[in-house]
């Protein structure tokens, strides 16, 4: 009985784990993916569900480091003046705690903000949080992936 029991075992973990995800960080890839493509399909609505509701912690690609916690609403997702076409490649996710995961990847694609259309590169790593039974985004870090330029410390950056 104790060998039936064992294979059991050693066959249902080897389906769980075989591809080198645990059952949250395939959760959260799944959501980073839903976030991303609702934000290309300006689905604000969407985005925003996507969000911590007590507020994310966001870090721009243009240097930038300090930055205030933000609720965004949809309408404010759709002021942003957003827009274009941009793919998440190789997306990596690791579960830090019980409710914290882990998520780095590269953001490539072609911009549009304001009116100006232009590649956009960054390397992006998040923090999801479990909120109720939801993967929200409590963090995301924007660096640029130009590989030079320096940012040069403003006032604003230092903003609450």
């Amino acid at each position: 009985m104790r060998i039936l029991l064992s294979l059991f075992l050693f066959t249902f973990s080897i389906q769980s784990f075989s591809d080198g995800h645990l059952p949250a960080e395939k959760e959260v890839l799944e959501s980073l993916s839903a976030y991303f493509e609702a934000r290309t399909n300006q689905d604000w609505d969407k985005v925003v569900s996507y969000e911590s509701k007590s507020g994310t912690f966001g870090t721009n690609s243009d240097g930038s480091f300090h930055k205030p916690k933000v609720i965004q609403s949809a309408d404010d997702w759709a002021n942003s003046g957003q827009a274009g076409v941009i793919n998440i490649y190789y997306p990596e996710a690791i579960q830090i705690s019980d409710d914290v995961v882990f998520v780095r990847f590269y953001y490539e694609g072609i911009s549009n903000f304001g009116g100006s259309t232009q590649p956009y590169r960054t390397r992006v790593t998040m923090n999801w949080i479990k909120e109720g039974k939801k993967w929200v985004a409590k963090t995301q870090h924007y660096s640029p992936a130009a590989y030079g330029g320096v940012h040069i410390p403003q006032a604003s950056d230092f903003d609450d």
